[in-house]
């Protein structure tokens, strides 16, 4: 019979590799995560302590098939030339979400009062 001798002794695997890639995802993630919100934009809630309102009624109601300005349906890309008829863009409008209006639908019309000017909205319950 044959005599090898000895198998040598077992070496324990190494965990400097894993401890390096655990650390290179951890590194990986802090990076690609996002911590807050890219973009945001200030709502005041209606019937909060604010300025007086002046001059006609700004009610802008958002459902899921459109947008209604004082319970008037209306496109949604006429309606800052509807509220720019009814006085400056200065002036406070009003948001309210119908039941079946998602969020992102909200945050669609706020962007685009926001572009065509608006900076006083307030967003009733």
């Amino acid at each position: 019979m044959f005599a090898f001798g000895s198998p040598p002794p077992r070496r324990r695997p190494s965990l400097t590799p894993m401890i390096d890639v655990i650390f290179l995802l951890v590194v990986f993630f802090m990076l690609a995560a996002r911590f807050g919100a890219e973009g945001t934009r200030a709502l005041a809630l209606a019937g909060g302590p604010g300025p007086g309102w002046e001059g006609p009624p700004r009610l802008v109601t958002v459902a899921a098939d459109g947008v209604a300005l004082n319970g008037r349906p209306l496109p949604e890309a006429g309606l800052a030339a509807a509220l720019a008829a009814l006085g400056p863009a200065t002036a406070p409008v009003v948001l309210q979400a119908a039941g079946d209006a998602d969020l992102q639908r909200l945050v669609d019309v706020v962007e685009a009062l926001a572009a065509a000017g608006h900076s006083r909205l307030y967003l009733a319950e």
